[in-house]
């Protein structure tokens, strides 16, 4: 008999990317989830879609992905994103007051929480009182051993200090990138190198691992073990990077439930990620072996 995958569930925004090309399903959770479901979880992504001819659509690409989800549908319109993407990287509208900023507490939602291995939420899911207070509790009523995976994921002015420090109250893992961290610092007078400013993050909210990403640069992650991960980020032929970081997020996420070391978990998202940049799109096939960019890496290096 297989071995039973670990459930991973996504809390917060589904929508269109409306970008020039035309429109494409996406959302940081859903992302988180597409990719963690490809490298082995058994995922679900719980948002909320409109009774409206856009959801329809988007509730059809999500299930011909094969992206298993629970989202409900209400009177709010669905959620989209204007995208404007300068040199592949992109720049986000993002409309208010649309169906996952509704996202009402169930027992189908309590009872789905209560089997996770792993949660992922962010802060942009949370801009509106009745998604806050449903997200906020469903990780409140998780299994204390849950992995609960916090992507700040800043857009806009989608947030604040006091949103931030309850969210990592509930969190295990916290991913932030470099443009996030610069931000954060003076709002918790935090000082020193990138370094100590993730373990202070980590001391502070008494984390199990920090996740620290910075773009085409490098990636580094910390566990309260003391370990200390960092890769470079591989040079590809970029496509595009929406979704680069979710994929990162959801890789990494599977491998650690999958009992793989940090240094196993943080190649396999390194290599995700940079696979999905020299893609279109958040949600691209993959293919029956993914590279090894960073053995590539390290080949030209002489390493």
């Amino acid at each position: 008999m297989a071995d039973k995958k670990p459930i991973v569930l996504s809390l917060g925004e589904i929508l269109w990317d409306m970008i020039p090309e035309g429109k494409r399903a996406g959302g940081a959770p859903v992302n988180f989830i597409y990719h963690a479901t490809k490298n082995g979880a058994d995922g679900y992504s719980i948002s909320a879609i409109g009774e409206d001819e856009l959801g329809d659509e988007l509730l059809a690409a999500v299930e011909k992905t094969g992206i298993k989800s629970v989202l409900q549908r209400n009177a709010y319109p669905t959620g989209r994103a204007d995208v404007k993407l300068e040199n592949g990287i992109p720049e986000w509208t993002i409309v208010k007051d649309v169906a996952w900023d509704h996202i009402a507490l169930t027992q189908d939602l309590i009872d789905l929480v209560r089997k996770a291995d792993a949660i992922c939420y962010g802060s942009l899911a949370c801009r509106m009182q009745e998604s806050h207070d449903t997200i906020m509790k469903l990780l409140k009523l998780s299994r204390p051993e849950t992995l609960r995976y916090y992507d700040i994921n800043i857009r806009g002015d989608h947030y604040s200090k006091e949103l931030i420090e309850e969210q990592l109250s509930d969190a295990t893992v916290f991913k932030l990138n470099d443009d996030e961290l610069v931000l954060l610092r003076p709002m918790f007078g935090i000082t020193g190198t990138d370094e100590e400013a993730c373990k202070w993050f980590m001391d502070n909210y008494d984390l199990d691992y920090v996740i620290l990403t910075a773009g085409a640069d490098f990636s580094t992650i910390l566990s309260k073990d003391g370990e200390v991960s960092t890769l470079p980020t591989p040079r590809v032929e970029v496509s595009d990077t929406i979704g680069a970081g979710d994929s990162f997020s959801g890789a990494f996420t599977i491998n650690i439930l999958l009992g793989k070391s940090l240094k196993e978990a943080h190649r396999a998202a390194v290599n995700t990620a940079a696979y999905v940049c020299t893609q279109a799109g958040a949600w691209p096939e993959y293919p029956e072996v993914m590279p090894d960019y960073i053995a590539e890496y390290e080949a030209r290096q002489g390493k």
